[in-house]
């Protein structure tokens, strides 16, 4: 690991292995605070990583813990992609049920207000 040409770039490795589908989204969710390696936290897309390096990543109802195996020299295949990395976790959030209409055919705008209302009292 203490080869310089053994390093990559966070944002680009993110695009090779395909957790991220280009690198400004790379950047924009390591520049959000989203991703740690080894623990801590990364603010900036150019930071260095390289084989043995463990990255935690969160998404929206997603937090994954993977452990980089290799550097990709190109965004390729999806089955090149995986061998990138280990995926030692992956946590989901179950969300809550979505809130439907009870009742036979169209709502009244007295039921559609009701749902609206329950829809937004579940987020807060």
């Amino acid at each position: 690991m203490s080869d310089p040409a053994a390093r990559l770039r966070l944002d680009k490795w993110l695009v090779h292995a395909r957790v991220c589908k280009t690198r400004g989204v790379a950047a924009a969710l390591i520049g959000a605070g989203h991703v740690r390696v080894n623990g801590a936290r990364v603010e900036k897309p150019a930071h260095a990583v390289g084989p043995g390096d463990v990255l935690t990543l969160i998404h929206p109802r997603l937090v994954r813990v993977i452990r980089v195996e290799a550097l990709g020299l190109r965004r390729g295949p999806a089955t090149e992609a995986r061998t990138l990395y280990t995926e030692l976790q992956e946590t989901r959030e179950e969300s809550p049920p979505n809130p439907a209409f009870e009742g036979k055919g169209r709502p009244s705008k007295r039921d559609r207000r009701a749902l609206d209302l329950s829809r937004h009292s579940e987020t807060d």
